[in-house]
Protein backbone atom coordinates (compact mmCIF):
# COMPACT_ATOMS: atom_id res chain seq x y z
CA UNK A 1 0.00 0.00 0.00
CA UNK A 2 1.28 3.48 -0.82
CA UNK A 3 2.12 5.57 2.23
CA UNK A 4 -0.07 8.57 3.01
CA UNK A 5 2.84 10.82 4.00
CA UNK A 6 6.17 10.85 5.82
CA UNK A 7 6.02 10.07 9.54
CA UNK A 8 7.26 13.52 10.50
CA UNK A 9 4.60 15.22 8.36
CA UNK A 10 1.54 13.60 9.93
CA UNK A 11 -0.13 16.49 11.74
CA UNK A 12 -3.50 17.34 13.32
CA UNK A 13 -4.86 17.79 9.80
CA UNK A 14 -5.05 13.99 9.63
CA UNK A 15 -7.14 13.59 12.81
CA UNK A 16 -9.81 10.91 12.36
CA UNK A 17 -8.29 9.65 9.11
CA UNK A 18 -7.00 6.21 8.25
CA UNK A 19 -3.38 6.54 7.11
CA UNK A 20 -0.43 4.37 6.09
CA UNK A 21 3.15 5.17 7.09
CA UNK A 22 6.44 3.32 6.55
CA UNK A 23 9.82 3.55 8.18
CA UNK A 24 12.29 2.24 10.75
CA UNK A 25 11.41 1.40 14.34
CA UNK A 26 13.34 3.93 16.38
CA UNK A 27 12.07 2.71 19.76
CA UNK A 28 9.76 -0.03 21.01
CA UNK A 29 8.06 0.07 24.41
CA UNK A 30 5.75 -2.57 25.90
CA UNK A 31 3.63 -0.98 28.64
CA UNK A 32 1.06 -3.19 30.29
CA UNK A 33 0.37 -5.19 27.17
CA UNK A 34 0.09 -2.12 24.90
CA UNK A 35 2.98 -1.74 22.47
CA UNK A 36 4.25 1.72 21.56
CA UNK A 37 6.47 2.18 18.53
CA UNK A 38 8.34 5.32 17.53
CA UNK A 39 8.44 5.10 13.76
CA UNK A 40 11.18 7.10 12.01
CA UNK A 41 11.81 8.35 8.51
CA UNK A 42 13.73 11.30 7.08
CA UNK A 43 11.08 13.81 8.23
CA UNK A 44 10.86 12.75 11.89
CA UNK A 45 9.17 10.46 14.41
CA UNK A 46 5.57 9.33 14.79
CA UNK A 47 4.14 7.42 17.76
CA UNK A 48 2.25 4.23 16.92
CA UNK A 49 -0.03 2.50 19.44
CA UNK A 50 -0.80 -1.24 19.03
CA UNK A 51 -3.56 -2.54 21.31
CA UNK A 52 -3.58 -6.26 22.34
CA UNK A 53 -7.12 -6.82 21.06
CA UNK A 54 -6.08 -5.93 17.49
CA UNK A 55 -5.16 -8.89 15.20
CA UNK A 56 -1.98 -7.00 14.19
CA UNK A 57 -0.71 -7.21 17.78
CA UNK A 58 0.89 -10.62 17.08
CA UNK A 59 3.07 -9.02 14.41
CA UNK A 60 3.92 -6.06 16.63
CA UNK A 61 5.24 -8.42 19.32
CA UNK A 62 7.91 -9.64 16.86
CA UNK A 63 9.18 -6.13 16.07
CA UNK A 64 12.63 -5.08 17.24
CA UNK A 65 14.84 -2.03 16.98
CA UNK A 66 15.44 -0.84 13.36
CA UNK A 67 12.97 -3.25 11.76
CA UNK A 68 11.43 -1.75 8.62
CA UNK A 69 7.63 -1.75 8.95
CA UNK A 70 4.43 -0.58 7.32
CA UNK A 71 1.71 0.67 9.66
CA UNK A 72 -1.92 1.42 8.82
CA UNK A 73 -4.16 2.97 11.42
CA UNK A 74 -6.35 5.81 12.66
CA UNK A 75 -4.91 9.21 13.70
CA UNK A 76 -6.09 10.47 17.08
CA UNK A 77 -5.08 13.13 19.60
CA UNK A 78 -2.30 12.05 21.91
CA UNK A 79 -3.43 11.86 25.57
CA UNK A 80 0.00 13.04 26.77
CA UNK A 81 1.37 15.44 24.13
CA UNK A 82 5.12 15.65 23.52
CA UNK A 83 5.87 19.29 22.73
CA UNK A 84 9.42 18.48 21.60
CA UNK A 85 8.17 16.53 18.57
CA UNK A 86 6.60 17.97 15.42
CA UNK A 87 4.08 15.13 15.65
CA UNK A 88 3.80 15.26 19.43
CA UNK A 89 0.10 16.21 19.49
CA UNK A 90 -1.11 13.08 17.69
CA UNK A 91 -0.54 9.34 17.47
CA UNK A 92 -1.68 6.48 15.24
CA UNK A 93 -3.70 3.55 16.56
CA UNK A 94 -2.60 0.63 14.37
CA UNK A 95 -4.99 -1.85 12.79
CA UNK A 96 -2.43 -3.34 10.41
CA UNK A 97 1.27 -4.02 11.01
CA UNK A 98 3.46 -5.43 8.24
CA UNK A 99 7.12 -6.25 8.82
CA UNK A 100 8.89 -5.32 5.57
CA UNK A 101 12.33 -6.37 6.78
CA UNK A 102 14.16 -7.35 9.93
CA UNK A 103 17.44 -5.99 11.26
CA UNK A 104 20.32 -7.55 13.14
CA UNK A 105 21.75 -5.69 16.15
CA UNK A 106 23.32 -2.40 15.01
CA UNK A 107 27.06 -1.82 15.55
CA UNK A 108 26.19 1.70 16.75
CA UNK A 109 22.94 3.30 17.79
CA UNK A 110 21.26 5.79 15.49
CA UNK A 111 22.11 9.33 16.71
CA UNK A 112 24.56 7.97 19.29
CA UNK A 113 26.53 11.09 20.23
CA UNK A 114 28.93 9.05 22.35
CA UNK A 115 30.28 7.20 19.29
CA UNK A 116 33.62 8.60 18.14
CA UNK A 117 34.08 9.78 14.57
CA UNK A 118 36.10 6.75 13.48
CA UNK A 119 33.31 4.38 14.53
CA UNK A 120 30.79 6.63 12.78
CA UNK A 121 32.84 6.63 9.55
CA UNK A 122 33.19 2.81 9.58
CA UNK A 123 29.42 2.50 10.08
CA UNK A 124 28.51 5.50 7.93
CA UNK A 125 25.22 4.04 6.66
CA UNK A 126 23.86 3.73 10.19
CA UNK A 127 25.31 7.14 11.05
CA UNK A 128 23.46 8.65 8.07
CA UNK A 129 20.14 7.40 9.49
CA UNK A 130 20.49 9.79 12.42
CA UNK A 131 18.43 12.98 12.58
CA UNK A 132 21.52 15.21 12.62
CA UNK A 133 23.01 13.72 9.47
CA UNK A 134 19.63 13.55 7.72
CA UNK A 135 19.08 17.22 8.55
CA UNK A 136 22.55 18.19 7.30
CA UNK A 137 22.35 16.31 4.00
CA UNK A 138 18.83 17.62 3.33
CA UNK A 139 19.91 21.21 4.11
CA UNK A 140 22.80 20.79 1.70
CA UNK A 141 20.30 19.64 -0.92
CA UNK A 142 18.17 22.76 -0.31
CA UNK A 143 21.28 24.91 -0.59
CA UNK A 144 22.24 23.52 -4.00
CA UNK A 145 18.62 23.76 -5.17
CA UNK A 146 18.31 27.43 -4.19
CA UNK A 147 21.71 28.26 -5.70
CA UNK A 148 20.69 26.69 -8.98
CA UNK A 149 17.38 28.59 -8.99
CA UNK A 150 19.12 31.88 -8.26
CA UNK A 151 21.80 31.49 -10.91
CA UNK A 152 19.31 30.26 -13.50
CA UNK A 153 17.14 33.33 -12.84
CA UNK A 154 20.20 35.54 -13.46
CA UNK A 155 21.00 34.03 -16.84
CA UNK A 156 23.74 31.59 -15.84
CA UNK A 157 24.17 28.36 -17.82
CA UNK A 158 25.15 25.10 -16.12
CA UNK A 159 28.01 23.66 -18.22
CA UNK A 160 30.01 20.57 -17.29
CA UNK A 161 33.78 20.61 -17.63
CA UNK A 162 36.07 17.55 -17.90
CA UNK A 163 36.97 15.38 -14.93
CA UNK A 164 39.90 13.88 -16.84
CA UNK A 165 42.15 16.69 -17.94
CA UNK A 166 45.72 17.90 -18.38
CA UNK A 167 48.07 18.01 -15.41
CA UNK A 168 49.22 21.59 -14.72
CA UNK A 169 51.86 21.38 -11.96
CA UNK A 170 51.85 24.16 -9.41
CA UNK A 171 49.88 24.75 -6.23
CA UNK A 172 48.62 21.47 -4.78
CA UNK A 173 49.59 18.14 -6.30
CA UNK A 174 47.33 16.67 -8.97
CA UNK A 175 45.61 13.32 -8.58
CA UNK A 176 46.85 11.42 -11.63
CA UNK A 177 44.90 8.85 -13.64
CA UNK A 178 46.98 6.57 -15.90
CA UNK A 179 45.81 5.99 -19.46
CA UNK A 180 45.49 2.37 -20.61
CA UNK A 181 45.41 3.37 -24.29
CA UNK A 182 48.29 5.86 -24.09
CA UNK A 183 50.66 3.98 -21.81
CA UNK A 184 53.02 6.24 -19.90
CA UNK A 185 50.61 9.19 -20.17
CA UNK A 186 48.31 10.45 -17.46
CA UNK A 187 45.15 12.45 -17.03
CA UNK A 188 44.76 14.66 -13.96
CA UNK A 189 41.64 15.16 -11.90
CA UNK A 190 40.86 18.91 -11.89
CA UNK A 191 41.88 21.01 -8.90
CA UNK A 192 39.25 23.46 -10.18
CA UNK A 193 37.61 24.19 -13.55
CA UNK A 194 39.58 27.47 -13.74
CA UNK A 195 41.05 27.11 -17.22
CA UNK A 196 37.90 25.65 -18.77
CA UNK A 197 35.58 28.30 -17.37
CA UNK A 198 37.81 31.02 -18.80
CA UNK A 199 37.71 29.27 -22.17
CA UNK A 200 33.90 29.18 -21.96
CA UNK A 201 33.97 32.98 -21.64
CA UNK A 202 36.12 33.20 -24.77
CA UNK A 203 33.60 30.86 -26.43
CA UNK A 204 30.86 33.42 -25.77
CA UNK A 205 28.69 31.67 -23.18
CA UNK A 206 28.80 34.88 -21.10
CA UNK A 207 27.54 33.45 -17.78
CA UNK A 208 28.60 29.99 -16.61
CA UNK A 209 28.12 28.08 -13.39
CA UNK A 210 28.70 24.55 -12.18
CA UNK A 211 28.37 22.72 -8.88
CA UNK A 212 31.49 20.68 -9.42
CA UNK A 213 33.81 18.19 -7.76
CA UNK A 214 37.42 19.32 -7.39
CA UNK A 215 40.45 17.27 -6.35
CA UNK A 216 43.67 18.27 -4.60
CA UNK A 217 46.36 15.90 -3.39
CA UNK A 218 47.36 18.11 -0.48
CA UNK A 219 49.15 17.24 2.73
CA UNK A 220 46.44 16.12 5.10
CA UNK A 221 45.01 18.73 7.44
CA UNK A 222 42.00 18.82 9.72
CA UNK A 223 38.71 19.58 8.01
CA UNK A 224 40.13 19.22 4.49
CA UNK A 225 39.00 16.67 1.93
CA UNK A 226 40.96 15.40 -1.08
CA UNK A 227 37.71 15.78 -3.06
CA UNK A 228 35.45 18.73 -2.41
CA UNK A 229 32.62 20.60 -4.08
CA UNK A 230 32.61 24.14 -5.47
CA UNK A 231 29.87 26.45 -6.65
CA UNK A 232 31.84 27.74 -9.62
CA UNK A 233 30.78 30.98 -11.34
CA UNK A 234 32.26 32.95 -14.26
CA UNK A 235 30.95 35.98 -16.15
CA UNK A 236 31.98 38.37 -18.90
CA UNK A 237 31.79 42.18 -19.11
CA UNK A 238 31.34 42.65 -15.34
CA UNK A 239 33.72 44.46 -12.99
CA UNK A 240 34.74 43.45 -9.46
CA UNK A 241 31.80 45.17 -7.80
CA UNK A 242 29.23 43.70 -10.17
CA UNK A 243 30.55 40.16 -9.68
CA UNK A 244 30.57 40.65 -5.91
CA UNK A 245 27.00 41.96 -6.00
CA UNK A 246 25.77 38.78 -7.69
CA UNK A 247 27.61 36.55 -5.23
CA UNK A 248 26.46 38.62 -2.26
CA UNK A 249 22.83 38.58 -3.31
CA UNK A 250 23.01 34.82 -3.75
CA UNK A 251 24.41 34.40 -0.23
CA UNK A 252 21.79 36.69 1.31
CA UNK A 253 19.06 34.81 -0.55
CA UNK A 254 20.06 31.31 0.58
CA UNK A 255 20.32 32.38 4.22
CA UNK A 256 16.90 33.99 4.12
CA UNK A 257 15.18 31.12 2.30
CA UNK A 258 16.81 28.21 4.09
CA UNK A 259 17.50 29.51 7.61
CA UNK A 260 15.14 32.51 7.68
CA UNK A 261 18.21 34.56 8.65
CA UNK A 262 19.00 38.05 7.39
CA UNK A 263 22.75 38.55 7.45
CA UNK A 264 23.82 41.88 9.02
CA UNK A 265 24.55 44.63 6.48
CA UNK A 266 26.65 47.76 6.72
CA UNK A 267 24.43 50.62 7.89
CA UNK A 268 26.01 53.08 5.44
CA UNK A 269 25.96 51.00 2.26
CA UNK A 270 23.11 48.55 2.84
CA UNK A 271 25.51 45.80 1.70
CA UNK A 272 27.95 43.46 3.40
CA UNK A 273 30.90 45.12 5.07
CA UNK A 274 34.00 45.53 2.89
CA UNK A 275 37.57 45.81 4.16
CA UNK A 276 40.93 45.67 2.41
CA UNK A 277 43.37 42.81 2.89
CA UNK A 278 45.80 45.29 4.48
CA UNK A 279 43.15 46.46 6.95
CA UNK A 280 42.18 42.87 7.82
CA UNK A 281 45.78 41.92 8.63
CA UNK A 282 46.44 45.18 10.50
CA UNK A 283 43.34 44.96 12.71
CA UNK A 284 42.78 41.22 13.06
CA UNK A 285 45.97 39.46 11.95
CA UNK A 286 43.97 37.40 9.45
CA UNK A 287 42.63 37.71 5.91
CA UNK A 288 39.45 35.98 7.10
CA UNK A 289 38.55 37.80 10.32
CA UNK A 290 35.67 36.67 12.50
CA UNK A 291 33.82 39.94 13.13
CA UNK A 292 31.54 38.35 15.70
CA UNK A 293 34.43 38.80 18.13
CA UNK A 294 34.66 42.47 19.21
CA UNK A 295 38.43 42.34 19.91
CA UNK A 296 40.64 44.41 17.63
CA UNK A 297 44.42 44.80 17.40
CA UNK A 298 45.89 47.97 18.87
CA UNK A 299 49.21 48.78 17.22
CA UNK A 300 51.83 50.25 19.58
CA UNK A 301 54.90 49.88 17.36
CA UNK A 302 55.59 53.58 16.85
CA UNK A 303 54.62 54.56 20.38
CA UNK A 304 56.99 52.05 22.02
CA UNK A 305 59.90 51.89 19.58
CA UNK A 306 62.10 53.85 21.98
CA UNK A 307 60.65 52.53 25.23
CA UNK A 308 62.60 51.25 28.24
CA UNK A 309 61.40 47.64 27.87
CA UNK A 310 64.05 45.91 25.77
CA UNK A 311 61.69 43.26 24.31
CA UNK A 312 59.37 45.92 22.87
CA UNK A 313 62.24 48.12 21.73
CA UNK A 314 63.98 45.31 19.85
CA UNK A 315 60.78 44.16 18.15
CA UNK A 316 59.95 47.70 16.99
CA UNK A 317 63.45 48.11 15.54
CA UNK A 318 63.17 44.95 13.40
CA UNK A 319 62.49 45.26 9.69
CA UNK A 320 58.75 44.46 9.57
CA UNK A 321 58.70 44.40 13.37
CA UNK A 322 55.45 45.00 15.23
CA UNK A 323 54.00 45.43 18.74
CA UNK A 324 50.31 44.64 19.11
CA UNK A 325 47.99 44.80 22.11
CA UNK A 326 44.59 43.20 22.72
CA UNK A 327 42.40 44.85 25.34
CA UNK A 328 40.00 42.39 26.92
CA UNK A 329 36.68 43.64 28.34
CA UNK A 330 36.31 43.65 32.13
CA UNK A 331 33.95 40.65 32.08
CA UNK A 332 36.91 38.50 30.94
CA UNK A 333 38.87 37.25 33.94
CA UNK A 334 42.13 35.38 33.36
CA UNK A 335 43.88 33.30 35.99
CA UNK A 336 47.65 33.02 36.10
CA UNK A 337 47.34 29.50 34.69
CA UNK A 338 45.26 30.77 31.77
CA UNK A 339 47.84 33.47 31.05
CA UNK A 340 50.57 30.82 31.07
CA UNK A 341 48.49 28.59 28.79
CA UNK A 342 47.91 31.48 26.37
CA UNK A 343 51.64 32.18 26.37
CA UNK A 344 52.29 28.56 25.36
CA UNK A 345 49.57 28.86 22.72
CA UNK A 346 51.14 31.87 20.95
CA UNK A 347 54.50 30.08 20.99
CA UNK A 348 53.00 27.59 18.49
CA UNK A 349 53.06 30.47 15.99
CA UNK A 350 56.64 31.47 16.81
CA UNK A 351 55.95 34.15 19.43
CA UNK A 352 58.59 34.23 22.17
CA UNK A 353 56.09 35.16 24.86
CA UNK A 354 52.88 36.89 25.84
CA UNK A 355 53.11 39.98 28.04
CA UNK A 356 50.16 41.36 30.00
CA UNK A 357 49.04 44.20 32.20
CA UNK A 358 46.10 43.89 34.58
CA UNK A 359 44.57 47.30 35.24
CA UNK A 360 43.52 47.37 38.90
CA UNK A 361 43.48 51.13 39.43
CA UNK A 362 43.92 53.36 36.41
CA UNK A 363 44.70 56.39 38.58
CA UNK A 364 47.90 54.74 39.84
CA UNK A 365 50.18 54.37 36.84
CA UNK A 366 52.75 52.21 38.56
CA UNK A 367 53.12 48.79 40.12
CA UNK A 368 50.45 49.67 42.69
CA UNK A 369 47.71 50.19 40.12
CA UNK A 370 49.01 47.99 37.32
CA UNK A 371 49.75 44.33 37.87
CA UNK A 372 52.37 42.83 35.54
CA UNK A 373 55.97 41.61 35.45
CA UNK A 374 56.72 44.19 32.72
CA UNK A 375 55.48 47.31 34.54
CA UNK A 376 58.83 47.80 36.30
CA UNK A 377 60.57 48.04 32.91
CA UNK A 378 58.33 50.86 31.63
CA UNK A 379 58.32 54.44 32.85
CA UNK A 380 55.18 56.36 33.73
CA UNK A 381 54.92 58.13 30.37
CA UNK A 382 55.20 54.86 28.50
CA UNK A 383 52.59 53.21 30.70
CA UNK A 384 50.32 56.22 30.27
CA UNK A 385 50.73 55.96 26.48
CA UNK A 386 49.71 52.29 26.59
CA UNK A 387 46.63 53.01 28.70
CA UNK A 388 45.56 55.93 26.49
CA UNK A 389 46.13 54.11 23.20
CA UNK A 390 44.27 51.00 24.39
CA UNK A 391 41.60 53.04 26.22
CA UNK A 392 41.95 50.57 29.09
CA UNK A 393 39.70 50.83 32.14
CA UNK A 394 39.74 49.35 35.63
CA UNK A 395 39.47 45.55 35.85
CA UNK A 396 40.59 45.07 32.26
CA UNK A 397 43.54 43.07 30.94
CA UNK A 398 45.87 44.10 28.10
CA UNK A 399 47.79 41.38 26.26
CA UNK A 400 50.91 42.07 24.16
CA UNK A 401 52.99 40.25 21.55
CA UNK A 402 56.10 41.86 20.03
CA UNK A 403 58.08 40.30 17.18
CA UNK A 404 58.23 40.22 13.39
CA UNK A 405 54.90 41.32 11.94
CA UNK A 406 54.13 37.89 10.47
CA UNK A 407 54.60 36.18 13.84
CA UNK A 408 52.65 38.86 15.69
CA UNK A 409 49.76 38.76 13.23
CA UNK A 410 49.47 34.98 13.20
CA UNK A 411 49.87 34.47 16.95
CA UNK A 412 47.63 37.33 18.07
CA UNK A 413 45.11 36.53 15.35
CA UNK A 414 44.84 32.97 16.62
CA UNK A 415 44.73 34.13 20.25
CA UNK A 416 41.93 36.57 19.42
CA UNK A 417 39.83 33.70 18.07
CA UNK A 418 40.67 31.43 21.00
CA UNK A 419 39.75 33.98 23.66
CA UNK A 420 36.67 35.14 21.76
CA UNK A 421 35.30 31.60 21.62
CA UNK A 422 36.42 30.37 25.04
CA UNK A 423 35.18 33.48 26.85
CA UNK A 424 31.90 33.64 24.90
CA UNK A 425 32.53 37.09 23.42
CA UNK A 426 30.69 36.48 20.14
CA UNK A 427 28.21 39.32 19.62
CA UNK A 428 26.20 37.88 16.71
CA UNK A 429 25.35 34.49 15.30
CA UNK A 430 26.42 35.59 11.83
CA UNK A 431 28.89 38.09 10.39
CA UNK A 432 29.83 38.15 6.72
CA UNK A 433 32.20 40.53 4.95
CA UNK A 434 34.23 41.02 1.80
CA UNK A 435 38.02 41.20 1.95
CA UNK A 436 39.39 42.91 -1.17
CA UNK A 437 42.63 44.30 -2.63
CA UNK A 438 44.78 41.24 -2.02
CA UNK A 439 48.47 41.35 -2.98
CA UNK A 440 49.12 39.98 -6.46
CA UNK A 441 52.17 38.03 -5.27
CA UNK A 442 53.66 36.32 -2.25
CA UNK A 443 57.41 35.99 -1.79
CA UNK A 444 58.66 32.42 -1.37
CA UNK A 445 61.64 32.49 0.99
CA UNK A 446 62.82 29.05 -0.12
CA UNK A 447 62.88 29.68 -3.86
CA UNK A 448 63.64 33.42 -3.49
CA UNK A 449 60.99 34.37 -6.05
CA UNK A 450 57.42 35.61 -6.22
CA UNK A 451 54.48 33.25 -6.59
CA UNK A 452 50.91 34.11 -7.50
CA UNK A 453 48.85 34.78 -4.36
CA UNK A 454 45.69 33.58 -6.16
CA UNK A 455 46.61 32.21 -9.58
CA UNK A 456 48.62 33.37 -12.56
CA UNK A 457 45.57 34.72 -14.43
CA UNK A 458 44.38 37.15 -11.73
CA UNK A 459 44.28 40.68 -13.07
CA UNK A 460 46.25 43.43 -11.32
CA UNK A 461 44.61 46.73 -10.46
CA UNK A 462 44.74 48.91 -13.57
CA UNK A 463 46.86 51.50 -11.79
CA UNK A 464 49.33 48.80 -10.68
CA UNK A 465 50.14 47.26 -14.05
CA UNK A 466 53.30 49.35 -14.30
CA UNK A 467 54.41 47.98 -10.91
CA UNK A 468 54.57 44.42 -12.23
CA UNK A 469 58.14 44.94 -13.40
CA UNK A 470 59.43 47.60 -10.99
CA UNK A 471 57.79 46.71 -7.66
CA UNK A 472 55.72 43.49 -7.79
CA UNK A 473 55.49 43.43 -3.97
CA UNK A 474 53.35 46.59 -4.12
CA UNK A 475 51.02 45.28 -6.82
CA UNK A 476 47.40 44.66 -5.74
CA UNK A 477 44.99 42.31 -7.50
CA UNK A 478 41.39 42.57 -8.60
CA UNK A 479 40.58 39.75 -6.23
CA UNK A 480 38.09 39.30 -3.40
CA UNK A 481 37.18 36.80 -0.71
CA UNK A 482 33.82 36.35 0.98
CA UNK A 483 34.24 35.54 4.68
CA UNK A 484 31.57 34.18 7.01
CA UNK A 485 32.15 33.80 10.76
CA UNK A 486 35.91 33.64 10.26
CA UNK A 487 35.80 31.12 7.40
CA UNK A 488 36.53 31.88 3.77
CA UNK A 489 33.46 30.57 1.95
CA UNK A 490 34.16 32.09 -1.46
CA UNK A 491 36.91 33.71 -3.44
CA UNK A 492 37.55 34.95 -6.93
CA UNK A 493 38.97 37.62 -9.17
CA UNK A 494 38.76 39.47 -12.43
CA UNK A 495 40.96 37.59 -14.92
CA UNK A 496 43.65 38.85 -17.29
CA UNK A 497 42.28 38.97 -20.83
CA UNK A 498 45.08 40.96 -22.51
CA UNK A 499 48.18 39.16 -23.79
CA UNK A 500 50.64 41.95 -22.91
CA UNK A 501 49.46 42.10 -19.28
CA UNK A 502 49.63 38.31 -19.00
CA UNK A 503 53.21 38.40 -20.30
CA UNK A 504 54.17 40.93 -17.60
CA UNK A 505 52.67 38.73 -14.89
CA UNK A 506 54.59 35.70 -16.15
CA UNK A 507 57.74 37.81 -16.12
CA UNK A 508 57.11 38.87 -12.50
CA UNK A 509 56.70 35.17 -11.64
CA UNK A 510 59.98 34.44 -13.47
CA UNK A 511 58.08 32.05 -15.71
CA UNK A 512 59.46 31.68 -19.20
CA UNK A 513 57.19 31.66 -22.23
CA UNK A 514 58.15 28.02 -22.75
CA UNK A 515 57.08 27.13 -19.17
CA UNK A 516 53.82 29.06 -19.59
CA UNK A 517 53.15 27.31 -22.89
CA UNK A 518 53.78 23.88 -21.34
CA UNK A 519 51.46 24.56 -18.41
CA UNK A 520 48.73 26.68 -19.94
CA UNK A 521 49.26 26.53 -23.70
CA UNK A 522 45.70 25.67 -24.68
CA UNK A 523 44.36 28.58 -22.61
CA UNK A 524 46.94 31.11 -23.82
CA UNK A 525 46.37 30.11 -27.45
CA UNK A 526 42.63 30.70 -27.17
CA UNK A 527 42.93 33.95 -25.21
CA UNK A 528 44.30 35.45 -28.44
CA UNK A 529 40.99 34.98 -30.24
CA UNK A 530 39.10 37.99 -28.92
CA UNK A 531 38.93 37.15 -25.21
CA UNK A 532 36.37 39.39 -23.48
CA UNK A 533 36.96 40.93 -20.04
CA UNK A 534 35.84 38.28 -17.57
CA UNK A 535 35.97 37.22 -13.95
CA UNK A 536 34.26 35.04 -11.41
CA UNK A 537 34.08 33.50 -7.98
CA UNK A 538 33.93 30.03 -6.46
CA UNK A 539 32.16 29.11 -3.23
CA UNK A 540 33.18 26.14 -1.09
CA UNK A 541 29.86 24.31 -0.93
CA UNK A 542 31.00 21.94 1.83
CA UNK A 543 32.19 24.78 4.06
CA UNK A 544 29.09 26.90 3.46
CA UNK A 545 26.79 23.97 4.20
CA UNK A 546 28.76 23.11 7.37
CA UNK A 547 28.41 26.66 8.66
CA UNK A 548 24.69 26.75 7.90
CA UNK A 549 24.25 23.42 9.71
CA UNK A 550 26.42 24.53 12.63
CA UNK A 551 28.42 21.35 12.00
CA UNK A 552 31.76 20.73 13.68
CA UNK A 553 33.36 19.56 10.44
CA UNK A 554 32.68 19.51 6.70
CA UNK A 555 32.63 15.71 7.08
CA UNK A 556 29.22 16.17 8.72
CA UNK A 557 27.71 17.58 5.51
CA UNK A 558 29.28 15.07 3.11
CA UNK A 559 27.50 11.74 2.80
CA UNK A 560 30.64 9.66 2.25
CA UNK A 561 33.68 11.68 3.39
CA UNK A 562 37.33 10.76 3.73
CA UNK A 563 39.19 10.87 7.04
CA UNK A 564 41.95 13.38 7.74
CA UNK A 565 44.34 10.78 6.28
CA UNK A 566 42.38 10.55 3.04
CA UNK A 567 40.80 7.15 3.71
CA UNK A 568 37.20 6.03 3.28
CA UNK A 569 36.59 3.80 6.28
CA UNK A 570 33.34 2.51 4.77
CA UNK A 571 34.80 1.18 1.49
CA UNK A 572 38.42 0.85 2.68
CA UNK A 573 39.67 3.07 -0.19
CA UNK A 574 42.40 3.59 -1.23
CA UNK A 575 43.31 -0.06 -1.69
CA UNK A 576 45.87 -2.25 -3.41
CA UNK A 577 44.69 -3.27 -6.89
CA UNK A 578 45.16 -6.45 -8.89
CA UNK A 579 48.50 -6.90 -10.63
CA UNK A 580 46.73 -7.43 -13.97
CA UNK A 581 45.08 -3.99 -13.68
CA UNK A 582 48.51 -2.42 -13.27
CA UNK A 583 49.90 -4.46 -16.16
CA UNK A 584 47.09 -3.20 -18.43
CA UNK A 585 48.13 0.34 -17.54
CA UNK A 586 51.83 -0.28 -18.01
CA UNK A 587 52.55 0.42 -14.35
CA UNK A 588 54.89 -1.42 -12.03
CA UNK A 589 54.94 -0.68 -8.29
CA UNK A 590 58.13 -0.27 -6.32
CA UNK A 591 58.82 -2.95 -3.71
Amino acid sequence: MQRTNYCGLITKEYLGQQITVKGWVHKRRDLGGIIFLDLRDREGLLQIVVNPEEPCFNNAVKIKHEFVVEITGMVRERPNPNKELKTGLIEVVANQVIILNTSTALPILVDDESANETIRMVNRIIDLRGFKMQHNIMLRNKLTFEVRKFLDSHGFIDIETPSLTLSTPGGARDFLVPSRVHKGSFYALPQSPQLFKQLLMVAGFDRYYQIVKCFRDEDFRADRQPEFTQIDIETTFLNEQEIRDIAENMLLMVFKKILQVELPLDANTGKLKVISHKEAIYNYGSDKPDLRIPLKFIDLTNELKNCSFKVFQEAASLENGRIVALRLPNNVKLSRKELDDYSKFVSIYGAKGLAYIKVNNITQINENGLQSPIVKFLNENELKTILEKTNAQNDEIILFVADKAKIVNESMGALRLKIGNEKHLLENNWQALWVIDFPMFEYNEETKQYVAAHHAFTAPKDEHINLLKTAPEKCLAKSYDLVLNGSEIGGGSVRIHQADVQAKVFEALEMTLEEAENKFGFLLDNLQFGAPPHGGIAFGLDRLAALMCNADSIRDVIAFPKTTTGQCLLTKAPSVVDEKQLLDLGIKTLD
